[in-house]
């Protein structure tokens, strides 16, 4: 697509799932990227997979560790002297009843999911001021329109996003800035394997609907065709029956809500 064309494109969880898929479209697509996550011999894996790895730097990151998020945004601004597009992408699910689930895990995924996208985007964000243009994406789900059992601090974090970059939006509009979140429904990633359960463990399972979920580089090509629209916020999965919860959601929420109650999710 034209408009990744030399664009400076900042993707944060680019060693696996959604983010990996991205990066290889990205890449395809003549964007010259900057890969984050924690994972250094992963990111590796994927710049050395990419059509044009020798346009492409790593920066280990972190998101869990706040402290650290200012000289990383640093960092990626200097890689190729500036950059055009944030993906946040990077998070953690996480699979427990709320009367299960510690305030330490719902604390961790808050901070993960939401805190360290805040703190990223406000570092960032001058530079996007400065150079009078920018793109936040937002890695959001589902999650973050409804609600159903065993996901109050995906959720929680999801939702909150949705409130933050809205605000974002609306106040930066006039400076050539955009904002589009990508809410995705059920994705073939390991998301669900490496959720956390109520006590800070992995839940180690594939869950039945991510597994026949839409595989991550059709995910990818969807995500691309709505940044480069300029969309607001767009729906990226197969039309089937998360698609349909948005749509209750929005006209009938008490039937969904009746509906959550009888399935319970792994």
């Amino acid at each position: 697509m034209q408009y990744f064309q030399n664009k400076v494109t900042w993707i944060t969880g680019a060693s696996s799932g959604i983010g990996e898929a991205l990066a290889y479209a990205l890449s395809a697509a003549g964007a010259m990227l900057i890969l984050s996550s924690r994972k250094q011999n992963e990111l590796e894996r994927v710049k050395n997979q990419c059509a044009h790895p020798e346009k492409i730097k790593i920066i280990q990151l972190d998101l869990e560790n706040a402290s650290s998020l200012q000289e990383k945004t640093k960092e990626a601004i200097a890689a190729f002297d500036h950059i055009d597009i944030m993906i946040h992408n990077g998070g953690i699910s996480q699979r427990s009843f709320v009367i299960d689930t510690s305030m330490e895990v719902q604390r961790k995924v808050m901070e993960v999911d939401y805190f360290s996208y805040v703190s990223l985007t406000n570092y960032l964000l001058p530079h996007f001021i400065e150079r009078k243009s920018g793109h936040f994406v937002i890695m959001s789900s589902v999650m973050g329109k409804i609600g159903t059992p065993k996901r109050s601090a995906y959720a929680a974090a999801k939702h909150a996003l949705h409130g933050f970059f809205d605000c974002l939006r609306a106040e930066v509009a006039d400076q050539n800035i955009l904002v589009t979140i990508i809410t995705p429904g059920y994705i073939r990633t390991n998301v669900s394997v490496n959720a956390v359960t109520g006590s800070g463990g992995s839940l180690g399972i594939m869950a039945h609907d991510i597994e026949q979920g839409l595989p991550a580089d059709k995910a990818a090509t969807q995500i691309m065709k709505a940044v480069a629209s300029g969309k607001f916020e767009a729906y990226v999965g197969k039309n089937g029956k998360e698609k349909l919860a948005l749509i209750i959601n929005r006209f009938a929420p008490n039937l969904l809500i009746k509906s959550a109650v009888k399935q319970v999710p792994t």
